[in-house]
């Protein structure tokens, strides 16, 4: 309950205060991108249930592209390189918090194939509100880098990285609270590990 009203609160601020700097990125979106201002996509959140998250757009907006991104791909374009970079394109998930389908810090919303692959214990994360940030996010917040260092991204991502995540967002599922996660959002604003 408390780590809801933070969420309330703390979202509620971000988005008074936050607001001029959400225009201006719209602006510059749809001024340099045709197309959409923003990225709308169906995630797995509590409980398993669908929702639309809520980002700024960075790609192209017909990629065909798979579910992983790669840090370079022709698809990013480069104000969407320059967005991923200072994690500006997350900002509109403040609504998503603001509305409760999302919290500031827990496991990140997963597409629908990866929640079909948890199993047994592993699906105890479903009972987390999913995460702006979170541990895993944390470990792997130059993602797009290491999956460009690979030659199969995609796979490397199935095998090694989201089980990683998994077992991460198992630990917080286990030891999670509001000193914990206003811990993670701190590393995450001032982007140490």
């Amino acid at each position: 309950m408390i780590k809801r009203i933070f969420d309330i609160v703390a979202s509620f601020i971000g988005l008074l205060f936050l607001w001029p700097l959400l225009l201006i990125i719209t602006f510059l979106i749809k001024l340099r991108m045709p197309g959409p201002a923003l990225f709308v996509q169906k995630r797995v959140g509590r409980y398993g249930k669908l929702f639309k998250i809520y980002k700024f757009r960075t790609m192209i907006v017909c990629h065909g592209g798979n579910t992983i991104s790669v840090k370079g791909e022709d698809r990013i374009t480069p104000l969407g390189a320059v967005l991923r970079k200072f994690k500006l394109d997350e900002l509109p998930e403040l609504y998503n918090v603001l509305i409760g389908d999302m919290s500031f810090v827990g496991p990140r919303p997963d597409m629908p194939e990866y929640y079909e692959r948890l199993s047994g214990e592993e699906r105890k994360i479903l009972e987390l509100r999913p995460g702006i940030t979170g541990p895993a996010s944390l470990k792997y917040a130059n993602e797009e880098e290491i999956l460009a260092s690979v030659d199969e991204p995609k796979t490397y991502n199935d095998e090694v990285i989201w089980p990683d995540k998994v077992s991460i967002n198992l630990t917080y599922y286990y030891n999670n609270s509001l000193f914990t996660d206003i811990n993670i959002i701190l590393k995450t604003i001032f982007g140490f590990k």
